[in-house]
């Protein structure tokens, strides 16, 4: 009982990316168990889940472009996925908040569908696509794209630039596009895409506001109150500092912040 109590202490509802591994892990074992206690039932529910290569009619389950990535081959397929998704999930909310990763988790699930789904009319692909693993992909290349000077530190081999763990992952994919699981590689590269995409798109939002700021400062103010304005001047330098740090990350990696640089960031992630 005191295992299961540290447990469900460690269980944070409002932590949207445990939320998503938990349902991952359940979906698995629930499914498992249907195998194994009701093979019938488990291969009649399957099609419904899985995203199978079934031409035009795959467009009837319109839902399995998206519910294929809950589904998972076995133990190990799953686990490798929820580490990478834990690993990457930590990385990108550097950046962003963990409803822009869901964002991006769930449009490399669907990219990664669209393109097995368009190669179904082309190429041999198998029977059906599951796994999270062009979910993943996503927010991953999406933030060396974003961040490629970001460096990250391997045991025995030092720090590594995003943009060349990111432009390895690619390659190993392209190559594997000749083996017997040339479905799956290509959802790695439609949730590659996906990624890209969307930070493309956050990008220019993030400059669209930059600018918005830039022409306020050009506009006069009549009758404004005093402790007003030095409230905004306040904010505005707390959000330029804010800004400088996770420039300095984007450059040299998180490694290279100061303790009172990491600090300051810490405090204003929690407000």
């Amino acid at each position: 009982m005191n295992i299961l109590n540290d447990f469900k202490r460690q269980i944070n509802l409002e932590d949207k990316v445990q939320i998503v591994i938990i349902i991952n892990i359940i979906v698995f074992v629930l499914l498992y168990l249907c195998s194994v206690i009701a093979p019938a039932i488990y291969h009649s529910i399957f099609p419904y889940l899985a995203l199978v290569s079934e031409g035009w009619s795959t467009l009837s389950r319109f839902w399995t472009m998206v519910s294929y990535s809950f589904l998972h081959a076995n133990i190990w397929h799953l686990l490798l996925n929820m580490i990478i998704l834990f690993f990457v999930s930590n990385l990108f909310t550097t950046f962003f908040s963990q409803k822009q990763f869901l964002t991006t988790f769930f449009l490399g699930a669907f990219g990664g569908g669209l393109f097995y789904f368009i190669s179904s009319f082309f190429l041999p692909l198998g029977s059906a696509l599951v796994g999270a693993s062009a979910a993943v992909m996503a927010p991953l290349i999406g933030l060396a794209y974003y961040a490629p000077q970001m460096e990250l530190r391997f045991a025995l081999i030092g720090k590594i630039k995003m943009i060349y763990i990111a432009i390895f992952i690619i390659i190993i994919d392209l190559f594997q596009l000749s083996s017997s699981n040339i479905g799956g590689h290509l959802a790695h590269l439609g949730g590659a895409c996906s990624g890209v995409l969307y930070m493309i798109y956050l990008k220019k939002g993030i400059t669209l506001k930059k600018t918005k700021k830039k022409n306020k400062t050009h506009l006069k103010t009549v009758y404004v109150n005093k402790h007003t304005k030095e409230n905004e001047l306040h904010s505005n330098e707390i959000q330029a500092k804010v800004d400088q740090i996770l420039e300095k990350i984007s450059k040299s990696g998180y490694d290279s912040l100061t303790k009172q640089e990491k600090d300051f960031l810490f405090r204003q992630g929690n407000k």
